[in-house]
């Protein structure tokens, strides 16, 4: 086993000051609004897993079976001598249908995720799997300007963002996220994964699950500010909302309350109107062409592009480039 210790690791209590910080900003504003990036503590980590094997929600499976059909023509992409970085690697399920096609000796494996427990229970089992498979986990906002461990010599750096956690950033967020990955990335190329345009129906039902997982998800964000931050509210005050808003082409995740209420936050108390919302995540929807085209003023050339039948999922190759001059 080639495990390396984490390359960084960020001190818990500036999390949880950037967590309060965020968090009295989002209340402040009008709308309410907070990075999705917050629902990811390890209890969070452990419902976004469960949300994957439910019969609604299609992004998954449909991934998986693009990644299991196509992984050796993806893997050939990548090339044989590189350092594979996961942006928010989650439980490493995906990668390990790249991975099986990958020769192991010429791989280093840097997962990168934000919770750090989470990542390294998952590195822990992907080690005992793959012996001999060079990982160096990184604890870390990918999202953010981080240092990644020194690619190998003679190996190329390649991005694998599978998923579609793309479509949670604005505009602005996503343009940035893909500059940055172009800038160290540069020389080799990304593979990521993009949820396409589809009937809305389809949509409502992958986050509004029967069972109730993705409600208990994104009500775990308050839980998170309860358990860390000391807030105070209704233990009953917020439901669950999503929906598909065409305008912007997007899923909506919202916490909604169900009465006037306050929040208490540190020395500041936040009022909610009835119905009043807590903005928590929107998961843009795309077309392939539209996303290559915004990958290219970012730095990217378009590659190949995979797609399950129904049009439903994409995995697209993107080769590093440079951001084109005047852009």
């Amino acid at each position: 086993m080639k495990t390396g210790a984490p390359w960084h690791e960020p001190q818990p209590h500036g999390d949880h000051a950037q967590f309060a910080a965020d968090l009295h900003a989002a209340l402040c504003r009008s709308p309410k609004a907070i990075s999705p990036k917050y629902f990811y503590d390890e209890a969070g980590s452990r419902l976004f897993e469960r949300i994957c094997d439910l019969p609604e929600y299609y992004p998954t499976r449909t991934e998986l079976a693009l990644l299991q059909a196509h992984a050796a023509d993806m893997a050939a992409q990548l090339g044989p001598q590189v350092q594979l970085v996961e942006y928010g690697a989650g439980a490493l399920r995906k990668v390990r249908r790249l991975l099986d096609r990958m020769p192991r000796d010429g791989v280093q494996f840097v997962p990168v995720d934000i919770s750090g427990p989470h990542l390294l229970a998952a590195c822990s089992d992907l080690a005992a799997d793959y012996p001999g498979l060079a990982i160096q986990p990184l604890v870390a906002d990918f999202t953010r300007p981080h240092a990644l461990p020194p690619c190998p010599a003679g190996s190329r750096r390649v991005g694998f963002f599978p998923g579609s956690s793309i479509g949670n950033f604005t505009p602005a967020e996503a343009d940035a996220f893909l500059r940055l990955a172009a800038a160290e990335l540069a020389g080799g190329g990304l593979l990521i994964g993009i949820d396409l345009e589809k009937d809305p129906s389809l949509l409502h039902a992958a986050y509004n699950d029967a069972a109730g997982v993705t409600a208990a998800f994104n009500l775990n964000l308050l839980a998170r500010a309860r358990r860390e931050l000391g807030a105070e509210f209704p233990a009953d005050g917020f439901e669950h909302l999503a929906f598909y808003n065409p305008a912007y082409r997007r899923v909506e995740m919202h916490l909604r309350a169900r009465r006037p209420l306050l929040l208490h936050l540190g020395d500041t108390a936040y009022a909610f109107d009835e119905g009043e919302t807590l903005h928590t995540e929107h998961s843009h929807k795309y077309t392939v062409s539209g996303f290559q085209a915004m990958a290219a003023r970012a730095g990217f050339a378009p590659g190949k592009a995979w797609t399950d039948q129904n049009g439903w999922f994409a995995l697209l190759w993107l080769e590093a480039v440079g951001p084109t001059p005047g852009r």
